[in-house]
């Protein structure tokens, strides 16, 4: 059964107020308990603010058969690109397909508030 990657995206800027958050949550917590009803949800979570991230760059390049050029990496602090959304959170389903998908989806921008990319695996072409 495909899986798709609902990804969540956070704008920069303050947060909601603690109890507009709470209300949020709230509505979240349900929309995961019916995924999980029905089957679909296979994970999902919240990433910390994009000020956390760390990005891993292989360095060298690709030689013409693939592989890399060398085994240099740079590590660097913050996210890769400045934007004004970043990825805030997702949630990995299992669907019979897009529509499906595309479902819960809705149902899961409804309980957030925010854009939600929904996006099926490589692996999951049908």
């Amino acid at each position: 059964m495909p899986q798709y990657l609902l990804s969540v995206y956070q704008p920069q800027g303050t947060p909601p107020e603690p109890d507009a958050l709470a209300a949020i949550m709230e509505r979240v917590a349900k929309n995961e308990q019916e995924m999980k009803d029905a089957g679909v949800w296979l994970f999902s979570g919240g990433l910390e603010a994009q000020e956390t991230a760390t990005v891993v760059r292989a360095t060298g390049g690709l030689r013409s058969d693939g592989t890399l050029a060398n085994d240099d990496v740079l590590v660097t602090d913050g996210p890769f690109v400045e934007a004004k959304e970043y990825l805030g959170g997702l949630t990995i389903i299992e669907c019979d397909d897009l529509d499906e998908a595309l479902r819960w989806g809705r149902r899961t921008t409804l309980a957030i508030g925010l854009p939600i990319e929904v996006r099926p695996f490589y692996w999951a072409k049908s």
